[in-house]
């Protein structure tokens, strides 16, 4: 009988897994053989910048606004009649100029009564002096009572003492009489004039006629708090800082420079307890007037200078999620490390670097994000390749 269906012998579990591990093991074998024949993984090149050490001035930028250098309210030494104004309202006046004429008829009056009164009281001085003379030898010779000499030396005193009275009511009377042309007591920009021709002044009066200004040099008042001030004065004490005497800047309500710079002049002793800030004072030349008073501007002004100082440009330095400042830098063998930086402030594009970095570390300015740390590096300095490209580019002469 022949058989109608052939049956093959089953493979068991063991041939099976046998087979399987052959196939992986050839895999390995190939793949193992693939890694062998690439070429070994060049390092990551990264730009570094070397640390240096300079002194840098510490530049601050504060509010400040603008004040006159003088400032004088022009009031009336007598009183009267204003009977005419001498100059014009926002004008440049000079120290003595006349800016208003007070009637003066009754000063000139009392200037003649005083005039007249001191010539009376000389010509009885001479008539005292006369009669003295006359007696003197007389008494001596015995010839009149002493007491008709002492008498005749009692009325030239007396008559001597009323020319030295009338002769001072005269000066007063023309000190009055000069006073009656009210005269500018600096020199300045005069503001709006606050009375008109015809209105009655006195001495006494509380209100200015106008006020004078002087607006070259002028003055510049900067708030500064009181906490960033104690913080500079320790800075100085632990001799991390020393004094600069670098000029302050200006900036405008419109951001415009101010071309003239200026100088500090002090610092207020007095803390603002509404604000908890102090005063400086600088002060700027002003000669085309471009600065009024009252005006906001912003003081860029450098107190102190850092001795010493390591600034690494800010995108060397990360910040974790913590606020934590750190750098990348290349260690020996060219491998990456990364430092933990106290930084203190941003000085231009750079950050000033109190802890962490020393004189000759090597921190990554370019590439920071294709490496981390332990790789190896290859490293192209950018300050030395800078300075080459300027030299090349000054070699090259100009078509």
């Amino acid at each position: 009988m022949i058989p109608t269906q052939f049956s093959y012998p089953k493979m068991g579990l063991l041939p099976r897994l046998a087979a399987i591990g052959c196939a992986v093991a050839l895999a390995g074998c190939n793949l193992q053989a693939e890694e062998e024949a690439k070429p070994p993984r060049q390092p990551t090149e990264v730009g570094i910048v070397t640390a240096m050490t300079e002194d840098v001035p510490l530049v601050n930028e504060l509010a400040g606004r603008t004040s006159p250098f003088e400032t004088s309210e022009v009031r009336p030494q007598v009183s009267g009649i204003i009977e005419a104004r001498s100059f014009t309202e926002g004008a440049f006046v000079k120290k003595g100029d006349t800016l208003y004429q007070i009637d003066a008829s009754l000063f000139e009056a009392s200037v003649a009564e005083a005039r007249a009164n001191l010539e009376s009281a000389r010509a009885g001085e001479d008539n005292a002096r006369i009669e003295f003379e006359r007696l003197k030898p007389l008494a001596q010779k015995g010839a009149v009572s002493e007491q008709a000499f002492t008498d005749a030396t009692a009325a030239l005193r007396s008559a001597t003492a009323a020319v030295a009275q009338n002769n001072a009511k005269l000066q007063t009377a023309e000190i009055n009489l000069r006073y009656s042309k009210v005269t500018a007591p600096i020199s300045g920009r005069i503001g709006r004039s606050l009375v008109t021709t015809g209105a009655l002044v006195s001495a006494q009066q509380t209100q200015a006629l106008a006020t004078i200004q002087r607006l070259d040099p002028i003055f510049v008042d900067i708030q500064q708090s009181s906490t960033a001030l104690l913080k500079l004065r320790d800075a100085m004490a632990s001799s991390e800082l020393s004094k600069d005497t670098a000029e302050v800047r200006l900036k405008l309500e419109d951001g415009q420079e101010y071309p003239l710079p200026g100088k500090l002049q002090f610092t207020d002793v007095t803390v603002n307890p509404s604000t908890g800030s102090v005063t400086l004072r600088a002060e700027f030349p002003n000669p085309d007037a471009i600065l009024l008073p009252g005006m906001y501007v912003r003081a860029v002004l450098s107190q102190t200078q850092a001795k010493d100082a390591i600034l690494v440009p800010q995108q060397t330095v990360t910040r974790s999620p913590t606020g934590e400042a750190s750098a990348l830098v290349v260690g020996d063998g060219d491998t990456v490390q990364r430092r933990a930086l106290q930084v203190a402030q941003a000085v231009g594009n750079r950050w000033l670097v109190t802890e962490g970095l020393a004189p000759g570390d090597r921190v990554i300015v370019e590439g920071v994000s294709k490496v981390k740390p332990d790789d190896k590096v290859k490293i192209v300095d950018l300050g030395k390749k800078q300075t080459a490209e300027a030299t090349e580019n000054k070699a090259v002469p100009a078509l």
